[in-house]
């Protein structure tokens, strides 16, 4: 897997000319090296007044030129182009295009999920599947223009959908009383941007961290193995796709599968999981609302929960049931998330104890699974 690049401060992003709807246009680049992909996506992108194209290009070293004089708030990147390539130019890319978001456009063959998923890991937001021939429909339409609106969000639009400067302000990071019982798991929550968020949360774990770890990330169904392998080895930590009846297994991370809802029923002193296909309030497929419902019901206050980075609410009513139920709720900043939804609206529901860079995330996460010491100061 690529090496970690750091999340950094997304500066404020520029004052674009406005659109008259009274906010500025998304500004968004393509680079892909088809002229016919790069007419189509030219066409569905300028078919909403919100956004405007400002720039395509046929190869990464021609797109890195341009994005030094030309701004964009999201770019539409093709990994698989001649010449350097959109998964080596990656790095360069977000380097030089400062507070861009990059959409990653993937094939749909195996070496494509890999590409994609190394790309996601190194800080690429999201992923659409490019289609097949007669795939570029107006469903095809409407999903890539909400991801690109998502991710280009400017200040005063839908908090559903912000990044970080647009948001509303955080709570303070405070400290609390130590909580009474140690957590029998983590579960994890993320969308787009999370895979990033996800590699710098659970990087270099202590071997005394053994919590049993849920993850629910938002992908499509074939990504997913690819998923659970570039988990592993960020990890160094055995990670499976839960099945129905897996078992879950201290020190272990266990990922929904992409066909189903990963949840928790009880077996004696056992955790087993159950696949669920039963539509989400979301619409997500896998959802996280299913996830930590079943694990209020089982494992009751006990349980820490951390949302990463993600549009949309996925994750809010699922928290908010195993908050009611005494567990514990962490949630990633706006200024480190590519899309402050999913984080942000655990947050102003007050469901949090915590908010903060996926670093700060993971030192509480430790303390707060550590041993249980008497006047100990944790994370509630």
């Amino acid at each position: 897997m690529s090496a970690h690049t750091p999340i950094s401060k997304r500066p404020l992003r520029r004052t674009a000319p406005d659109n008259g709807s009274g906010n500025a246009p998304v500004e968004v680049m393509i680079v892909d090296d088809s002229l016919t992909v790069r007419t189509v996506f030219k066409r569905m992108v300028e078919s909403d007044q919100a956004m405007s194209i400002v720039g395509t290009a046929s190869s990464a070293e021609r797109a890195i030129a341009q994005l030094k004089t030309t701004h964009a708030d999201v770019i539409l990147l093709d990994l698989e182009m001649p010449g350097m390539g959109g998964l080596d130019a990656l790095p360069e890319i977000l380097k030089t295009a400062k507070d861009a978001q990059v959409l990653v456009v993937s094939s749909l063959t195996q070496d494509g999920a890999e590409h994609t998923m190394a790309a996601l890991s190194m800080g690429a937001a999201d992923t659409m599947l490019k289609p097949r021939p007669g795939g570029f429909n107006d469903e095809y339409r409407e999903q890539l223009l909400d991801k690109i609106k998502a991710l280009g969000s400017h200040e005063g639009e839908s908090t559903d959908a912000v990044p970080a400067k647009a948001a509303a302000k955080e709570p303070a990071k405070r400290k609390v009383a130590p909580a009474k019982k140690r957590p029998e798991l983590l579960a994890i929550g993320a969308s787009t941007g999370g895979i990033h968020a996800l590699n710098l949360l659970l990087r270099d774990l202590p071997t005394s961290f053994d919590l049993p770890i849920l993850i629910t990330q938002h992908l499509p169904a074939s990504f997913i193995p690819v998923f659970a392998r570039q988990i592993e080895v960020a990890c160094g930590r055995k990670t499976i796709i839960a099945e129905e009846g897996t078992v879950i297994t201290p020190g272990e991370i266990a990922v929904a599968p992409g066909h189903g809802h990963m949840t928790l029923r009880r077996s004696g002193d056992r955790l087993i999981t159950k696949t669920s296909s039963a539509p989400a309030r979301s619409g997500c497929m896998p959802s996280v609302d299913p996830m930590l419902e079943s694990i209020a019901d089982v494992c009751g206050g006990q349980a820490l929960a951390i949302i990463l980075s993600g549009m949309g609410r996925d994750g809010a009513q699922g928290a908010e049931v195993l908050h009611k139920n005494g567990g514990v709720v962490f949630a990633q900043d706006a200024d480190t998330s590519a899309v402050w939804g999913m984080p942000g609206a655990v947050t102003k529901a007050g469901l949090t104890s915590l908010v903060g860079t996926p670093e700060e995330l993971r030192e509480a996460m430790i303390a707060l699974a550590g041993p249980a010491r008497v006047g100990a100061t944790t994370w509630k």
